[in-house]
């Protein structure tokens, strides 16, 4: 029997992995205007606040992600921008035009989510994983191009001029300009990078090469610093740095205990749950603010509080240690002095 020999195509060989992340792109833009409107800030889900949730253990990026939460008018037109980026990227992966651009876009897309949520992520240090990911499927597919079930494969096979220009093969598909002894280097080198980025960001990330192992997604962690007791308040910031990111930390208790560890001031879960307004001042778009039974601070929140009490002028001068506890049982402490 006479064997039929078929020359492999390379693009075509990527159509799963361009359908797939097409999708995990384009579906950002449809989930947020199509099905939901994620983009509005007064709605709950505003795709803000979620990414208002990577800034306490961002990589690198840090200072861009807390100046857009401090203002939030340039982080709506922000996440404007990205989710119609996101789309554009999608749709043109799928339909496999302009594919190694749009595989660009899909690296410095994925290295956004590594880089900014890589450390969140409960159960399989999802936010890492879909990073990664992310950012060896673009390198690859600006190694392939698309091939025969793709827009690129039709401008190509139809001679349109745009094809027949220095950029096309750079932008969109077909045998990269780059010559056939270097090539390979190019691809070794580039996977190698991107391997040692896996294994530095699963390290920094998760303590994933060696040490302990963590995840900051699991428990919830609150830092309190700024504080401050005068006979009128007391006074301190409190920011929630670790733990689940779809609900925030329901905060029961705040105590006040002097040198002898006796409580001299107490807000219950029922005092936090009407807390005015008045004694909140939050500092991005993540808020912290009353719930039906308790104090919530969402994962990124921060915010200033400011408790008054006729209690707090009886008080002497001294040391004193402030306590937040969680509806977990989880509790943090700081040191605060009267003076």
């Amino acid at each position: 029997m006479k064997a039929i020999h078929i020359k492999n195509d390379a693009g075509l060989l990527t159509l799963a992995l361009r359908l797939v992340v097409g999708w995990t792109y384009f579906s950002a833009l449809w989930r947020r205007t199509i099905l939901a409107d994620k983009l509005d800030p007064e709605q709950a889900g505003y795709i803000g606040e979620k990414f208002n949730h990577f800034l306490p253990n961002a990589l690198g990026i840090k200072p861009i992600i807390q100046y857009l939460v401090e203002h939030p008018d340039v982080l709506w037109i922000n996440m404007v921008i990205f989710t119609v980026i996101e789309g554009i990227v999608g749709l043109f992966i799928m339909f496999g035009l302009f594919t190694r651009l749009m595989s660009i876009g899909v690296f410095g897309l994925a290295m956004g989510i590594l880089l900014g949520s890589g450390w969140i992520g409960t159960t399989c240090l999802d936010e890492w994983q879909i990073g990664v990911l992310g950012i060896a499927t673009g390198f690859v597919l600006f190694l392939t191009g698309s091939g025969k079930y793709s827009l690129d494969n039709y401008l190509m096979k139809n001679n349109f001029s745009l094809t027949k220009t220095k950029g096309f093969a750079w932008l969109g598909s077909g045998v990269l300009p780059i010559r056939e002894r270097v090539f390979p280097k190019v691809v070794l080198l580039g996977s190698l990078l991107i391997l040692g980025m896996t294994l530095m960001t699963n390290q920094v990330f998760h303590g994933g090469l060696w040490g302990t192992l963590h995840n900051k997604s699991v428990k919830p962690k609150l830092e309190i610093t700024e504080t401050m007791m005068s006979h009128e308040a007391i006074s301190f910031d409190v920011f929630r740095t670790e733990g689940v990111d779809v609900y925030g930390a329901w905060i029961i208790g705040i105590e006040v205990f002097d040198a002898q560890q006796q409580s001299v001031l107490s807000y219950t879960q029922t005092d936090l749950a009407t807390m005015g307004d008045d004694w909140i001042s939050n500092y991005y778009v993540a808020k912290v603010k009353p719930g039906a039974h308790s104090l919530v601070v969402p994962l990124g929140a921060k915010a200033r509080l400011s408790l008054s009490d006729p209690v707090l002028r009886d008080l002497p001068t001294g040391n004193y240690t402030l306590r937040i506890t969680d509806i977990s049982g989880a509790s943090w402490e700081q040191e605060v002095s009267k003076l």
